[in-house]
Parts: structure tokens; C-alpha cells; sequence
């Protein structure tokens, strides 16, 4: 882009102001902040930014509580529906630190999954390549394919409900689009709620029980911090979530 006078880039461009109870809400969700990253539990059905059609998401939102911290910038992404833990850099020198870690295996990322039946407790991986494909309508799909990147995600069972469904914990050890939504597909045991990968039926039981969410959450976080200490952050599910599986273990 051109410069602007004395060389410095053009100001970004004004966005949208977002509301302010969405600003309330999200302030409440950061549960960790320094004065070089701040961590959030991100609520589900909010996207981390704006495009495709959305004005904004939470580092514009951001940007609008902390108006002072100019170097704001995503370290990673969660999809929109996904909720839970997602970083979000104050610094560059923090953002390059934690790309650097992220690049290695120095950050730790746990999910929580509900997943369609019995997942048998000795499937610890999931090793599947993924190739991303755009369709038509410019919506993302990936696929496992020889084809693809390579991707591999460790798995293991948190908890049972009978043959009906389990919740797993998902530690992806590559970083892919959709990967723990597909690498669960291609095991046979689709997360519920899942419109793009999951498995209709399954979905409507759990959405009988109160379940209309994505039921795919960031629940855990370890990360190596520049001073040579650690970051290690659990984040609670919503209610939601909470509600359905308590009607889950009582049916």
C-alpha cells in the first residue's frame, strides 16, 4: 500500500462500531490478560473477524475496548462456532514469540468434542492428510485425501453416554483447517452440531436435549511465555453445553 506522510502506513480504515453488548460480553470472557496477550474464552457462533459478510468479530471488538493497545492481532484462529480459548497478541514481539512456538511444539491446544457413539478408548490418533477445497458458493470443505497436508491428531475419551455418544479430548499436534471436525468424520464418530461434517440425526437427538451449538470446545491452553515461564489456562464450557450433558447422563 502507498505510504502515508512521513512514511508512515495509512490508518486502518474506521470499521463498524460493534455493540455494546457484545463488547460486554466478550469483556467478560478474557480470562487472562498481561500487557502483551490477552486470552479469551470465546463464546460459540462468534467469528474471531470480520469478512465474509460479518463486519466484525473479536479483534475488531477488541480494538474497540482496547483503544490504546495498537498492535492487536490474532495469534490463531477458532472457527466461528467453536468456542473456548483463543489468543490474542498485544505486541508483535509477543505475536512473533508465540507464532514461533506454535510453528514448533511448544504450544499445548486441547479440545473437548461430543462425538456420535462409542469412540473405543484405544483409538489414540487420528494420522490423516487433509486437502482444503473451495466450493461454489466460496464456502471452505476439506477432506481427508493423499493429496493434502499432513495431519495428525491425538485422541482420548473423557466420557461415555452408553453407545450413544462419548466426549473425547482432541490434541491436534499439526494445525489444519477443520481438522479435529474431519479427523472425527473419518473416524466414523461426527461432533454434534456439526452442519458442515456431522451427522443430521445425531445432531437433532443432542438438539432435543437444549444442544444447539457446535459442540467442539478449546478447553485447554499451555504455552511457553518469553520469560522462559508457562501459561497454563483451563476455560469452563457455557451453559449450553453444561445443561445437555446433564440431560445426557440422566436419559
Amino acid at each position: 500500500w502507498a505510504r502515508g506522510p512521513r512514511g508512515r502506513p495509512p490508518a486502518r480504515a474506521e470499521p463498524a462500531p460493534v455493540a455494546q453488548g457484545l463488547l460486554q460480553r466478550l469483556e467478560a470472557a478474557i480470562v487472562y490478560e498481561d500487557k502483551a496477550l490477552i486470552v479469551m474464552n470465546k463464546p460459540a457462533g462468534i467469528a474471531v473477524h470480520g469478512g465474509s459478510g460479518l463486519s466484525f468479530g473479536v479483534i475488531e471488538a477488541l480494538r474497540q475496548l482496547r483503544p490504546d493497545a495498537k498492535e492487536l492481532e490474532l495469534v490463531h484462529r477458532l472457527d466461528r462456532d467453536t468456542s473456548g480459548l483463543l489468543m490474542i497478541a498485544k505486541k508483535r514481539s509477543m505475536l512473533r514469540h508465540l507464532h514461533a512456538a506454535l510453528r514448533g511444539d511448544g504450544v499445548d491446544k486441547r479440545y473437548m468434542a461430543l462425538v456420535r457413539g462409542h469412540w473405543p478408548t484405544a483409538k489414540k490418533q487420528v494420522n490423516a492428510p487433509l486437502l482444503k477445497s473451495n466450493l461454489r458458493s466460496g464456502e471452505r470443505m476439506v477432506e481427508v485425501n493423499d493429496e493434502g497436508k499432513e495431519a495428525l491428531t491425538m485422541f482420548r475419551v473423557l466420557r461415555r453416554f452408553g453407545e450413544f455418544a462419548t466426549i473425547v479430548e482432541a490434541r491436534p499436534i499439526t494445525g489444519r483447517t477443520h481438522q479435529i471436525r474431519v479427523h472425527t468424520l473419518h473416524a466414523g464418530h461426527m461432533i454434534a452440531g456439526d452442519s458442515k461434517y456431522g451427522d443430521e440425526d445425531f445432531s437433532r437427538e443432542i438438539r432435543e436435549l437444549g444442544g444447539k451449538r457446535l459442540f467442539l470446545h478449546a478447553y485447554a491452553l499451555t504455552v511457553p511465555l518469553p520469560d522462559g515461564g508457562e501459561l497454563k489456562i483451563e476455560a469452563p464450557v457455557d451453559d449450553v453445553w453444561a445443561r445437555t450433558v446433564e440431560r445426557l447422563s440422566a436419559s
